[in-house]
């Protein structure tokens, strides 16, 4: 099967996310004792890496003389009662390492940091999401302003959001090691994931936007959302090489969809072909993404890949459709009934091409 792009050439130039790899990560974990035990544990096994190549150190603040280690990439504070956890972070900052607070009672840790002058800043401060109170029906919104129970109990949802929350500081942070963390530590692996796949939707939003030649956004799109893939596939340790063509292909042919959609749906709404376009652009790529990112969470099997591409192209088909008959509807209800079967035929036609391309796929 040939792809619009050079996979090869792709590959080549990931050769970055190779190294990364070898790269060298040096993290220091703080444990306050007096923080909740399923906390420390939790942080202690999110930090602990097969990685030859990340060294990470345990050591309690127990009163002991603290010492930061200035070749740390980052370091991490596991808060709890402790009033010198604002001090301890403050002369990390000073040591030029980066320190994240993780916590279960963010309010408590934010007022004994305050009120002993040194506080925290709130970017630094990793917790989960407060949970929403169960209230009696007639007390809802009267109790919306009380505060959640301190500590928050780490249930799946409460571990889920602060690993997304510990995750997302680390890639934004350390950015010059952030794939090298990501690899090396599995809670990165989805914010680093998602930040790339924001990061080509915008891009080719821009090209959607800018470029009028038609056909002419294709290879630049589909070669932003190869390289996004292939940046998927790294956060989540998979090697990079020429199997990934079979997943580059389902990407691409549910990519193909929602561009057909695009250029049908584009002679419908004279003057605003170009917001269509744009709009398309961003909202296939991130639907690509988030199918690979998808894929990639249950296991990697190419029927999975297969069935959230496709359920991601249908879901943007639908929502374009929507959007360009909205759009007509100021030109009369001829224009609406035009923009909607126009769409769905290329969607049926685009459905073929994309199983097509997924087929060819698996066949290698």
């Amino acid at each position: 099967m040939q792809l619009p792009v050079d996979i090869k050439a792709v590959i080549d130039e990931a050769l970055d996310i190779d190294e990364a790899r070898h790269t060298a990560l040096s993290v220091s974990v703080y444990l306050d004792d007096s923080a909740p035990n399923d906390l420390q544990a939790h942080v202690r096994q999110a930090f602990a890496s097969a990685s030859p190549h990340a060294r990470v150190s345990l050591t309690y603040l127990d009163g002991r003389p603290f010492a930061p280690f200035e070749g740390d990439d980052m370091s991490v504070i596991v808060a709890g009662l402790n009033e010198k956890v604002g001090a301890y972070a403050e002369e990390l900052r000073a040591a030029g390492v980066p320190v994240m607070v993780v916590t279960t009672l963010p309010s408590i840790v934010f007022e004994l940091a305050a009120q002993q002058g040194h506080p925290i800043p709130s970017g630094d401060v990793a917790a989960p999401k407060p949970p929403v109170p169960a209230l009696p029906a007639d007390r809802r919104g009267a109790d919306a302003a009380e505060r959640p129970v301190e500590p928050f109990v780490l249930d799946d949802e409460a571990v889920a959001s602060l690993d997304e929350r510990m995750g997302g500081w680390v890639i934004e942070t350390c950015r010059e090691k952030r794939l090298a963390f990501a690899l090396a530590f599995p809670f990165a692996r989805k914010p680093l994931s998602l930040e790339a796949v924001n990061t080509t939707a915008l891009q080719n939003a821009g090209v959607g936007l800018l470029v009028i030649i038609p056909g002419a956004d294709l290879p630049v799109m589909t070669l932003n959302q190869a390289k996004m893939l292939l940046m998927v596939a790294a956060a989540y340790g998979e090697e990079l090489n020429l199997e990934r063509v079979k997943e580059l292909a389902a990407l691409v042919g549910g990519a193909f969809a929602c561009r057909a959609v695009a250029r049908q749906i584009v002679a419908f709404v004279p003057g605003l072909g170009w917001a269509v376009k744009a709009a398309i652009g961003y909202a296939g790529t991130v639907a690509m993404g988030r199918a690979a990112i998808q894929y990639y969470e249950d296991g990697a099997t190419l029927s999975t890949l297969a069935q959230v591409v496709a359920e991601a192209r249908d879901k943007v088909v639908r929502a374009a459709a929507g959007r360009a008959a909205s759009t007509a509807r100021a030109t009369g209800a001829r224009a609406v009934a035009g923009v909607r079967e126009r769409a769905s035929g290329a969607a049926a036609s685009a459905r073929s091409v994309a199983a097509k391309r997924i087929s060819s796929g698996k066949a290698r």
